[in-house]
């Protein structure tokens, strides 16, 4: 199981280890984002700083309805205690975490400011 919290501007946000291959990861606190179907998002600064290999390009649809064509880079991450290769889009935004990433597990969120989220796998 994993936990993070509800911050003060009403995000869910959850800390991940996130790398190259076997290099060492750096933590990165991410917000939950459920309209996000891919994995993770990073902005470009993180990316180049864990020196992330690009992978591909990949046109994303936006809540807004408008597309953009978001630059994809591989990366490893700590996963509820396994390490897992997951496709990571470049972003200005901050770091996201995306329902790719969730999928098998179940999310809860105390929705007030401080309270505790938590995923757990659905075994």
């Amino acid at each position: 199981m994993m936990q993070g919290f509800v911050s003060q501007s009403c995000e869910a946000m959850i800390q991940v280890a996130v790398g190259h291959s076997n290099a060492s990861k750096q933590m990165i606190e991410a917000v939950i984002d459920t309209g996000f179907t891919g994995f993770l998002s990073l902005p470009f600064s993180i990316i180049e700083s864990l020196s992330l290999p690009w992978i591909f390009r990949d046109v994303g649809t936006l809540g807004d309805g408008s597309e953009v064509i978001f630059e994809m880079y591989r990366a490893t991450v700590i996963w509820d205690g396994q390490i897992q290769v997951v496709d990571v889009a470049a972003s200005d935004a901050d770091p996201l975490v995306g329902m790719s990433l969730l999928y098998g597990f179940k999310l809860q969120i105390e929705a007030i400011e401080g309270g505790l989220v938590t995923i757990e796998a659905m075994r």
